[in-house]
């Protein structure tokens, strides 16, 4: 696949670089606002099937009953509780995604002394990418803090109780009636919450995994939207050149540009791969946000670390439980990352 557009203007200069972060910066968070409008009622299913594997009781029985149970009691507006979260966050998520990456590629290139007109290695691209999905997670995890606790918002009680029974020493919780919507704090409220009763500290709580998750996840997202992309742009080209007609050998060879379908099919690989990579550190992050508001720890109670909850969710569940909500999210990332990657090359290919 051809070089990044901004990648084949870089100069080192400072103009340079402050234009091609602005356009990382600006395509990064059209493709992740739209596409977060489109993905929100399932990423809800998924943290709400996540936050409930410590439950003594499960609350939904799978994904389509989330989806049925909300809508019937929480309505389109139970649907889309707590979007402006994940708006901001997603924007947030890909400009620092495709900017981190992207610049983390010239960096490369630079160290190894390469030339901007050679693609970089799978293996080289993965590096890039890995660092720029630890970047995106400082940025990501308070932001996904708040909008974790908004999506279970309707799943509290007024006045939640720890029970006693616990899985490895984590409390469990049981089910209780839900507030209504006019009660419940919007996210300006929850954000000042958290850091008035934890400090600025507690906007990371579950950083581990994101972390693991964006890292690993970064990875398998760029590289193998780049492997399937190479792949569909090499099978074009031997199609499309594999007549009698002679070349002309001289004339500069133009890069090729990846049409719609191909970046959207590539795209939606990437999606897939991202979820299935890591998606227990996911799975226990969100226990660890929501954990304050379903299953509340006794006064001075030690929080549980990011490994006794590992432990306590494969314990209650195994494999599975790690995995909850795993079939509706790599069933929503399949069109969301491909729209993702579709507005992000078409722009870039356009305003390049």
């Amino acid at each position: 696949m051809e070089a990044p557009p901004d990648a084949l203007a870089y100069d080192g200069s400072a103009t340079s670089v402050t234009m091609r972060a602005a356009k990382d910066i600006a395509f990064g968070s059209i493709a992740g606002m739209i596409s977060k409008v489109f993905e929100h009622p399932f990423d809800l299913t998924k943290v709400r099937l996540q936050s409930q594997v410590l439950d003594e009781t499960a609350r939904f029985s799978g994904p389509i009953d989330c989806l049925k149970q909300t809508f019937q009691k929480e309505g389109i507006r139970g649907l889309y509780r707590g979007l402006p979260a994940p708006i901001v966050g997603a924007m947030t998520e890909n400009a620092a995604l495709f900017l981190s990456y992207n610049e983390l590629q010239n960096g490369i290139r630079k160290l190894i002394d390469k030339p901007i007109s050679q693609d970089l290695t799978l293996g080289e691209l993965s590096i890039a990418a890995a660092g720029a999905g630890a970047i995106t997670s400082f940025f990501l995890t308070p932001i996904e803090l708040v909008k974790c606790k908004m999506q279970v918002q309707m799943l509290m009680s007024p006045a939640v109780t720890v029970e006693p029974s616990t899985v490895a020493g984590v409390a469990t919780a049981s089910h209780h009636p839900s507030p209504s919507f006019s009660k419940l704090p919007g996210p300006i409220a929850v954000l000042t919450s958290v850091v008035r009763e934890t400090g600025f500290r507690g906007l990371w709580l579950g950083h581990t995994g994101t972390l693991i998750r964006e890292t690993g996840g970064g990875a398998a997202w760029f590289v193998s939207k780049e492997a399937v992309a190479r792949l569909l742009l090499s099978r074009r080209q031997n199609t499309e050149f594999s007549g009698d007609a002679p070349q002309n050998e001289t004339a500069p060879k133009k890069k090729p540009e990846l049409r719609g379908w191909e970046s959207a099919v590539s795209g939606a690989c990437a999606g897939v791969a991202y979820n299935v990579a890591l998606f227990p550190a996911d799975t226990v992050k969100s226990a660890m946000q929501t954990e304050a508001e379903l299953r509340p720890r006794a006064a001075g109670q030690a929080a549980p670390s990011f490994i006794a909850i590992f432990r306590a969710m494969y314990k209650a569940q195994g494999l599975k439980g790690l995995y909850a909500g795993c079939g509706v999210t790599v069933a929503r990332a399949v069109p969301s990352s491909a729209l993702i990657f579709l507005i992000y090359d078409k722009l870039s290919s356009r305003f390049g």
